[in-house]
């Protein structure tokens, strides 16, 4: 309209106008209070009105407070503190028959009473919270006992049973009940701290006398760790980011954001095949299959590369001509050349070569099999635990057949059942067991010993160069522990040893690495080299700097040969599992025989294999791995699929 306003004007009409749109709509605390605002403007707008308008807001703001204000007033609490009273009034009211209409005021005013109860539950909590986690209350939270009010409530939980109306009222009985379900709901969100409650327990019992009853929460709660139906659910990063230790089993992570490390052990296993039972045995190693299957795809593929197999066949034939001259010993020389000539083909961003990433790849498959190597220890901890309650399990009664010629219900009879099945199949699974490392050796002997895949024959003669890098990287990790960056720090890797020896047991060259004399050639080399640095000692004993520069070079070779050395016994040790004191051959034959065997005594069982038995369930055949897809075969006119790490560069001029 051509009308034009100052600023002020234009402020107090918004805000008049938003006046009424809160007024319109329902009496909330959000509207009367941006009504309240509001109000301030108007007397630059309407002076003579904004007096008016301001007091009927505040009767609206008042009878939309009605219900509240009433709650307050009419809170009759008070008379909890006044029972004595009660009896004096229920004598007047019946001395007075016509006040009688009053006695249902009453008894509703005295069921005001119960949020006092509820008030004392809390306040004993937060007493108990103050008393034990001293150290996570901070010093705006701390009780000063001189400038605010301490009470103490233990009065309360000392009062006998109050009857009200037939009711009985338990004040110690509440409180202990909310106590308890108060502890074991927040136990169960966060399980680190069950020590604290722990605490709050015993406490509550010593101030209070209050019996509060054990969380029962399952068994693994308390060291609970890395679950294993997680670990089979990321078992790739899994076997990447934790060192295997054979001797312990305990898997130990690399590196962590933290100060400190997470580790796992068989009781983590055991409590986690308690918690999800006997069938979660078969999916892990279901899981641990596949894994496999991926990454001898990369194996395959890695020792396919012309640069490696090349080299690696040149190196087999120069062993062949000149073993008898080195005492049928690989030399120590030619495999220390070896991993320098890889190096030179190129290293990642890591500084890696390829030989270290393929030395991460042999400890991935190794770590996967120790994985499998705990399931079974775990699963066996499980076992002995539950059957360690039978007498003899040699000599187990049968329940049901007890029972026949008893007169019983038909729920008794069933319970027998039940428990001569859960009796038979723990007996069954702690003295038979499954040989799961000899399942997974024959799901991919067969492939990976085919014509179509002969490079992976040179695998034997890699292992001196990887045995190599192999020490040199463990001496530089646990030289990082003392250090302030400790990334990369470890003390143990066991997952190579463990690794080696199950490459070698798939691909049957025990016999060939053993021709080799690998570690006893590691053994005369660093004790020549001792010798060799001894000899020069003696030459110059007044030379102190030699002296001092002997002595480290000595240490050094110390450290080398002790690295090797436990390399070695590890990979003995590993080959135990995998039944090295055989070839395949011999395996097939004595397969065969106790075919034969089984099939002569029972001729109706159809030939086949099991990995567990499902707690409380029947026996459930494990799906059979041959046939499957083979994943490393090769033609002659294609290679096998690329892997992840780009192939070698050719070698430089």
């Amino acid at each position: 309209t051509g009308v034009s306003f100052s600023l002020s004007t234009l402020d107090a009409l918004a805000a008049a106008d938003m006046i009424k749109t809160n007024v319109r709509g329902p009496c909330t605390r959000i509207r009367t209070l941006v009504a309240s605002i509001g109000v301030h403007f108007l007397p630059q707008l309407m002076p003579e009105q904004a007096n008016n308008i301001r007091q009927q807001l505040e009767a609206l703001i008042y009878f939309g407070d009605i219900e509240a204000t009433i709650r307050q007033v009419c809170n009759t609490s008070f008379l909890y503190w006044h029972r004595h009273l009660v009896n004096t009034y229920f004598t007047t009211i019946y001395s007075t028959p016509e006040e009688a209409h009053r006695v249902q005021y009453m008894f509703a005013a005295m069921q005001d009473c119960i949020p006092s109860i509820k008030k004392a539950e809390a306040d004993i909590e937060t007493d108990l919270r103050f008393q034990i986690l001293t150290d996570v209350i901070t010093k705006a939270d701390e009780k000063n006992p001189l400038s605010s009010e301490v009470k103490d409530l233990t009065p309360f939980i000392q009062l006998s049973v109050i009857n009200f109306a037939g009711t009985s009222i338990n004040v110690k009985a509440e409180v202990t009940n909310y106590l308890d379900t108060t502890f074991y709901n927040l136990t169960t969100v966060a399980l680190h701290d069950w020590r604290s409650y722990g605490q709050m327990k015993i406490f509550a019992e010593a101030k209070y006398g209050l019996d509060l009853q054990e969380s029962h929460l399952p068994s693994g709660t308390i060291e609970q760790g890395l679950d294993v139906l997680q670990i089979l659910r990321n078992i790739h990063t899994f076997v990447a980011k934790y060192n295997y230790n054979l001797n312990t089993q305990v898997f130990v992570e690399k590196s962590s954001k933290n100060k400190f490390l997470n580790t796992i052990n068989i009781q983590h296993f055991a409590n986690s095949i308690r918690t999800h039972g006997m069938g979660i045995i078969n999916t892990a190693v279901n899981f641990t299959y596949q894994f496999l299957s991926q990454k001898l795809r990369i194996f395959s593929t890695f020792l396919f590369d012309d640069h490696i197999k090349s080299k690696l066949m040149h190196e087999i034939k120069a062993f062949r001509e000149i073993r008898n001259k080195t005492d049928q010993q690989y030399p120590f020389e030619r495999a220390s050349k070896y991993t320098k000539w890889i190096r030179q083909l190129g290293v990642n961003s890591k500084g890696q070569s390829f030989l270290d990433q393929f030395m991460d790849l042999i400890t991935e498959i190794g770590n996967a099999m120790g994985y499998v190597r705990m399931l079974r220890s775990g699963g066996l901890n499980m076992c002995s635990n539950a059957i360690r309650f039978v007498p003899d399990l040699e000599d187990i009664p049968n329940f049901s057949e007890m029972l026949d010629s008893e007169t019983v219900s038909e729920e008794t009879k069933t319970a027998a059942r039940n428990l001569d099945a859960v009796l038979q199949n723990l007996a069954s699974n702690f003295a038979e067991g499954t040989d799961y490392f000899k399942s997974l050796v024959n799901a991919f002997a067969k492939p990976m010993r085919s014509e179509k895949n002969k490079h992976l024959g040179n695998f034997y003669m890699i292992v001196p160069p990887l045995s190599i890098s192999f020490v040199e990287r463990m001496i530089s990790s646990k030289d990082r522990i003392s250090k302030k960056n400790k990334e990369g720090a470890t003390f143990t890797n066991d997952g190579f040893a463990m690794g080696v020896a199950y490459l070698l047991k798939v691909l049957d060259q025990y016999q060939a690495f053993d021709s080799l004399h690998w570690f006893q050639q590691c053994t005369a080399h660093y004790g020549t080299q001792r010798m060799e640095i001894m000899k020069r000692q003696s030459s110059k004993l007044d030379d102190r700097k030699l002296q001092e520069a002997t002595a480290l070079s000595l240490k050094r070779i110390q450290r080398y040969e002790r690295e090797m050395e436990m390399l070695f016994f590890s990979i003995t040790s590993a080959r135990i599992f995998f039944r090295a004191d055989k070839t395949a051959a011999e395996e097939a034959a004595e397969e065969a025989v106790e075919e034969k065997a089984n099939e002569v005594h029972t001729p109706q069982e159809a030939h086949g294999g099991t990995v567990a038995i499902s707690e409380g369930a029947t026996e459930q055949p494990q799906p059979q791995p041959q046939p499957q897809p083979q994943p490393l075969q090769e033609n002659s006119s294609a290679p096998p699929p690329p892997p992840p790490p780009p192939p070698p560069p050719p070698p430089p001029s």
